[in-house]
Formats: C-alpha cells, sequence, structure tokens
C-alpha cells in the first residue's frame, strides 16, 4: 500500500489493488491503518488528491478534476 497523508498532516493508505472505474481514472479505496482495518474513503487516481465524495446512490465524485463514477444504485423517483 502507498501512504498519502492529508492537509491535516494525518497519514494514510492507498490501496492500488481495490478500486472503481471513473470517467477519468480510477478511484482507489484508502483505509486509516496499513492492516485496512478501517476506511477513509476514495483517492482519485486522475489527479491524486483524496479530495473526493460519495453519495447516497453510491457516485463518486472527485471535487478537483470532476472524475465521475456512475451510481451503483438507481431509482426512478430520481428522474
Amino acid at each position: 500500500m502507498e501512504e498519502t497523508t492529508t492537509p491535516d498532516g494525518e497519514t494514510l493508505y492507498v490501496s492500488r489493488q481495490d478500486g472503481e472505474r471513473g470517467s477519468k481514472g480510477p478511484f482507489f479505496v484508502v483505509y486509516r491503518s496499513p492492516e485496512r482495518e478501517r476506511r477513509y474513503g476514495y483517492y482519485c487516481g486522475h489527479c491524486e488528491t483524496l479530495d473526493t465524495a460519495m453519495d447516497t446512490m453510491g457516485r463518486i465524485k472527485c471535487n478537483q478534476c470532476e472524475n465521475l463514477r456512475k451510481a451503483t444504485e438507481w431509482d426512478a423517483a430520481h428522474e
């Protein structure tokens, strides 16, 4: 696993084996420990940032480069 640091100085661990396909590049799973006990979020493989967000339907978006993973949940009521 690869180490990265938050702006607050917290060390996190990026798993390049655990990923999701995005529109511009993959999103990699980020953990708080190298043992993968607590998940932190996602790391954008396109612009290499932790500034990502996930909504309730499973869509992941990078707030820097707008890399996007489509929703895993779909509800016609949201159309």
